[in-house]
C-alpha cells in the first residue's frame, strides 16, 4: 500500500474576504458621497447647466483606502440613488454622473495603491483630472445635444470654451479637496475601527503643514476659477 500525502503547493489560497467591517465603511463612504451631492446642489452653475460636484473628493478617499473597485462601486450606488431621489435627468443624468466620478476617483485610486505617499497622490489624482476632463470631453459631444436638444456642431464648439474649463476645475477642486480631507476621514475611521491595522498610512504618507498649505492653495484656486466660470467675479 502506497503512501499518499496531498499536494498542499497545488491548493490555491484563500482569497482576502471582504469584512464586515470594510463594508461598514465602504456604506459610511457612500452616505458620505450622497450628502456630497447635496451639497453641490448649493454650488452656482456653470452655462445655466453643468452643476459643480464634490462627491467625486468622498469618492476617491473610498478608493484610496480600499482600491479602485471600491471607487466604482460608491460612484454606481450613488448614481443609482441620486436618479430616484433627488435629480431629473434621468438615465442620462445617471450614467454622465457615474462615467464622470469613475473617470476621476478611478485611476487616482489605482496609482495611489501602487504609490502609497503624497507623491503618489498627487500623481493620480492628477491624472484622474486628465481622464476625467477626456472622458466627459467625449461623452458632452455625444450625449448633450440629445440630452439638451442642441446642435451638435453648437455642442462641438462649446467643448474648448466650455467644458474643458468646467471639467479641469471641478477636477482640480475635487483634487485639492481630497488632499485636505484625506487624512482626518482616515483617522476618523481609524478612531472608530472601521479602517484594518493594515490599512495605516506610511510615514512617507503623512501630510505635513507644508503640503496642508500647498493643498489649501491649491483649494483657494480652483475656489476662485469655480466663482470666475459661474460669472460670480
Amino acid at each position: 500500500m502506497s503512501n499518499y500525502e496531498p499536494n498542499t503547493a497545488a491548493i490555491p489560497a484563500a482569497r482576502p474576504r471582504v469584512t464586515v467591517r470594510t463594508v461598514t465603511s465602504l456604506a459610511m463612504l457612500v452616505a458620505l458621497t450622497y450628502l456630497a451631492m447635496l451639497i453641490s446642489n448649493m454650488l452656482p452653475k456653470v452655462s445655466g447647466f453643468l452643476q459643480m460636484e464634490i462627491k467625486g473628493t468622498v469618492i476617491a478617499i473610498g478608493g484610496f483606502l480600499f482600491g479602485p473597485l471600491s471607487a466604482a462601486i460608491i460612484s454606481i450606488v450613488v448614481a443609482f440613488i441620486e436618479m430616484f431621489t433627488v435629480s431629473d435627468t434621468g438615465i442620462i443624468g445617471c450614467i454622465m454622473n457615474l462615467l464622470a466620478a469613475c473617470a476621476f476617483a478611478c485611476p487616482a485610486a489605482f496609482i495611489y495603491q501602487k504609490m502609497r505617499t503624497r507623491k503618489g497622490a498627487v500623481i493620480g489624482l492628477t491624472v484622474g483630472i486628465i481622464a476625467l476632463t477626456v472622458t466627459m470631453l467625449l461623452w458632452n459631444y455625444l450625449i448633450t445635444p440629445i440630452y439638451m436638444h442642441m446642435d451638435r456642431s453648437v455642442v462641438a464648439g462649446m467643448l474648448p470654451t466650455v467644458f474643458l474649463p468646467f471639467n479641469l476645475v471641478k477636477g482640480g477642486l475635487n483634487m485639492a479637496l481630497t488632499l485636505i480631507l484625506y487624512k482626518p476621514v482616515v483617522t476618523a475611521l481609524r478612531k472608530a475601527r472601521l479602517v484594518p491595522e493594515r490599512e495605516e498610512t506610511s510615514s512617507g504618507d503623512r501630510f505635513d503643514a507644508g503640503f496642508l498649505l500647498f493643498s489649501f492653495a491649491l483649494l483657494a484656486t480652483f475656489v476662485v476659477l469655480v466663482l470666475v466660470l459661474a460669472g460670480k467675479i
